[in-house]
């Protein structure tokens, strides 16, 4: 037999044993991808940590991320959730959830637990807002009849913006009022404050500077409208609560 007649039959030979080997189903099973999904519980696919800045006395709590990096203010309503005992304002909870809408502030989709963590509790955000209050309350003709409030709390040093954010939007919720961040400057750089004149027709700026052991704290309308507290001392009981004394007040 030649060559030229028996090739065909090894061509055609030599294909059939490639194509056997190519369906053939591999012996090996394929390699599991490596899990790093982390451990939860209830089988809540997201958690996280939160300070608790307000609103534990009416269970529609108001949150700062933990994180040290988010400037975000969160709500979560614990009506109808297991808690293992009361949420406190100050405290560190963690919030198992399975995801953060979008929205202002923002909201939790599905929350399954929350729990305490065994982080001491700090509620110097409630020291803050007591500042606040304390102010508004204060001279009140300098805030009277404003549809804009403005707040600045970048010179606090003891605050992650978060709760500095927290702080901020609770304030201007609890006088039903827009509010706006920034310093002095960087107000009259966005056109409210009117800088020429010193006044600021609309709103009333309040700011804090310094940390819950020492700090003051100013409302600013104009030039020849403002109150501060000046010398302030925070003290913290035992309990996590602060309280403060003003070392002077002052009038401009």
């Amino acid at each position: 037999m030649k060559w030229r007649e028996i090739l065909p039959a090894l061509v055609l030979g030599l294909a059939l044993i490639l194509a056997g080997c190519a369906a053939a189903p591999s012996s090996m099973p394929p390699e599991s991808p490596t899990d790093t999904s982390p451990v939860l519980i209830d089988q809540a696919p997201w958690f996280a940590t939160f300070r608790v800045v307000a609103g534990a006395e009416r269970g529609e709590l108001v949150l700062a991320a933990n994180d040290g990096t988010s400037g975000e203010v969160y709500v979560l309503n614990t009506e109808g959730l297991s808690l293992d005992g009361p949420v406190e304002n100050g405290e560190l909870i963690n919030v198992y959830y399975d995801a953060v809408l979008e929205s202002f502030p923002c909201r939790f989709s599905n929350v399954s637990a929350v729990e305490h963590t065994a982080t001491e509790r700090d509620d110097r955000c409630g020291l803050y807002l007591q500042v606040l209050e304390d102010l508004w309350e204060v001279d009140s003709g300098l805030n009277q009849d404003i549809t804009l409030l403005g707040v600045d709390l970048s010179g606090l040093t003891d605050l992650s913006d978060s709760e500095k954010a927290a702080v901020t939007w609770v304030f201007g919720n609890a006088h039903g009022l827009p509010t706006v961040t920034g310093t002095w400057e960087e107000l009259v750089d966005q056109g409210y404050i009117n800088g020429e004149e010193l006044y600021w027709e609309e709103g009333c700026l309040f700011s804090i500077t310094g940390s819950a052991e020492s700090f003051s704290a100013e409302k600013w309308r104009s030039g020849l409208g403002a109150y501060l507290f000046l010398e302030c001392v925070g003290e913290q009981d035992g309990e996590g609560n602060w309280t403060y004394t003003v070392g002077a007040e002052a009038i401009a």
